[in-house]
């Protein structure tokens, strides 16, 4: 484990020996990181969140209070997970086989939730593996995501689905002055929508 002055991990966190934690970064109180995390710099975790076996997370993600990141997980740079998300990791759970045999680690494969670049997942929402988060989308507090997100979709309720667009600064999207145009409102960049997908315009 990378322990150095420039990570804190407080004392009544749990963190594997194994576990690889880049500087900068912070875990808090009664967390639990487990073996072979890879956790970029300048990553918060919070109060209580589980981190599980093998999971990857890039540079300056934050992963609220009581959040459950599931193995496989994968997060890209700046991913924010608030409190009390889940990710998912199991398609079919079951506590037992269909014999009545206590299921165990052998008898399923696990599966898991990609949360790209910069996306935002709201406090509470679940996404339900295997799905992928789109680059800076967000996710709705509450929702539950079953499908694949767009990069920039602003997606809510259950199951979830699209009810807008964000920029990179998070805020909505507002229609721009032709079809298929949208503008971010606190920074002014343009986004072009086609078939469902937004690109941000190069400038």
């Amino acid at each position: 484990m990378t322990n150095s002055n420039r990570v804190r991990i407080v004392e009544s966190a749990d963190v594997s020996g194994d576990a690889q934690i880049g500087d900068g970064s912070s875990i808090w109180h009664l967390a639990q990181v487990r073996e072979g995390v890879r956790m970029g710099e300048n990553c918060i975790v919070g109060r209580g969140a589980y981190i599980g076996t093998g999971v990857r997370m890039g540079d300056n993600c934050k992963v609220q209070n009581y959040a459950l990141v599931y193995e496989p997980a994968v997060l890209a740079d700046g991913v924010f997970v608030g409190p009390a998300v889940v990710l998912t990791n199991d398609t079919y759970p079951r506590a037992i086989n269909a014999d009545g045999s206590l299921k165990s680690a052998h008898d399923w494969e696990p599966v898991g939730v990609t949360i790209e670049r910069g996306a935002a997942i709201g406090a509470r929402a679940t996404c339900v593996a295997p799905v992928t988060i789109g680059a800076w989308a967000t996710v709705a507090a509450g929702a539950v995501v079953v499908v694949d997100v767009p990069a920039y979709a602003l997606v809510a309720g259950v199951p979830a689905h699209r009810i807008g667009w964000v920029g990179e600064h998070g805020v909505p999207l507002v229609a721009g002055d032709s079809d298929g145009t949208w503008i971010c409102p606190a920074s002014g960049d343009r986004y072009i929508e086609s078939n469902g997908t937004l690109t941000k315009e190069v400038k």
